[in-house]
């Protein structure tokens, strides 16, 4: 939907603040831009609707080079959403919201049903509200309101330039909520620039690294926390960032692949024997394949040790097991439903590869979280 073909921004003094970026944003796509002060994060997101024109390449909307439009038109028919809301003091709520679509020539109807619906959209009851001024909002309530004004008109593309920055974490977290719903309804595209990463974590389906005017990484927000493409962008996002997002950490990276098994056929005696040795009340039973079959415990083992010929006789089924394909946020989903506290991870052949279990989890978690050090 919007191509950017090696586009670059250079000032007269000789800065080169963006430098030959060549990317795409999918219509509907919600795009994250962050990197430290001076990036070209936001110099990028402006050359979109030529506040700041570029000076090298070209930007296009649906394969129409954006300076064969008018500039006027062309921002009026992009939403816009900055820091501090840039609401008009002296105008009230539904004159800031309305001002787009008046400007576009809306008659007073139509204009007024459109306001009416974006503030209860954005959890504002419009007959509280319309008629009140920004400096009766909070600045909360202020950004709802600066949210609504760029959705007006109904436009495809809304620029959002750190629109949450000055808020308090609480409000913060409500409104980035907020606009993911937002999102979810209408689909439309969005370029939103952060410094923060965990705001860019959290809201963007992709998200572009910018560092000295150039895009060093474009990426998925799983793909740039497992594997980032520069030793920037791994500095950037902290290494210990991704134990904050189990959503991303592989089992494999939290299971222990050295787990306590024992073959079918033997004995109970020398089970317990191995139990002993390995100081655990559990063992895995297996397959001469290594295929998963049961699992069994001291108790068991103990009680059936004059009757039983084999473990096999006395195993039990394991019920609960999770792929190798599974996250470290599945691990800690099921944990609590795991007999004996023990998660088998079997491979596609079911064939057992690890275990998870509470302490596992605990000790990776806990010494990252409590900033511990890079070791799982």
């Amino acid at each position: 939907m919007i191509t950017f073909d090696n586009v670059s921004k250079t000032y007269s003094d000789g800065f080169h603040a963006v430098k030959e970026l060549n990317f795409e944003i999918q219509s509907g796509e919600f795009l994250v831009l962050i990197g430290p002060s001076g990036c070209g994060k936001t110099t990028t997101m402006k050359m979109i609707n030529r506040l700041i024109p570029h000076t090298g390449g070209t930007i296009t909307i649906h394969g129409k080079d954006i300076r064969s439009t008018n500039p006027v038109e062309l921002r009026r028919s992009i939403g816009y959403v900055i820091q501090q809301t840039g609401l008009f003091p002296h105008y009230t709520l539904e004159q800031n919201i309305g001002l787009v679509p008046d400007l576009k020539g809306w008659d007073k109807a139509k204009k007024k049903q459109r306001v009416y619906e974006l503030l209860e959209l954005v959890g504002l009851d419009p007959d509280t509200y319309a008629s009140r001024y920004p400096k009766e909002l909070s600045g909360g309530q202020q950004q709802r309101v600066g949210v609504a004004r760029a959705l007006a008109a109904d436009p495809e593309i809304i620029l959002m330039d750190e629109p949450f920055g000055a808020l308090d974490p609480i409000t913060r977290e409500q409104l980035q909520d907020e606009v993911l719903r937002l999102q979810q309804d209408m689909k439309k595209t969005i370029v939103f620039v952060t410094h923060d990463m965990d705001e860019a974590l959290k809201m963007g389906d992709r998200i572009g690294v910018m560092k000295s005017g150039t895009m060093v990484q474009l990426d998925s927000p799983e793909t740039l926390l497992r594997e980032p493409g520069h030793g920037f962008v791994e500095e950037f996002i902290g290494k210990n960032r991704v134990y904050q997002n189990p959503t991303f950490i592989p089992v494999t990276e939290v299971m222990r692949r050295n787990p306590a098994t024992v073959s079918l056929n033997r004995s109970p005696l020398r089970a317990i024997t191995f139990m002993r040795q390995r100081k655990t009340d559990t063992l895995l039973v297996l397959t001469e394949d290594g295929v998963l079959a049961g699992l069994v415990s001291a108790y068991d083992l103990q009680s059936n040790i004059d009757t039983a010929a084999t473990v096999q006789q006395i195993m039990k089924p394991v019920k609960l097991t999770l792929p190798d394909t599974a996250t470290a946020k599945d691990a800690l989903i099921a944990v609590n439903d795991a007999p004996f506290g023990i998660i088998p991870v079997i491979d596609q052949r079911e064939r057992l590869i690890g275990v998870v279990t509470r302490g596992t989890l605990i000790s990776t978690f806990a010494s990252h979280w409590a900033g511990g050090g890079d070791e799982a």
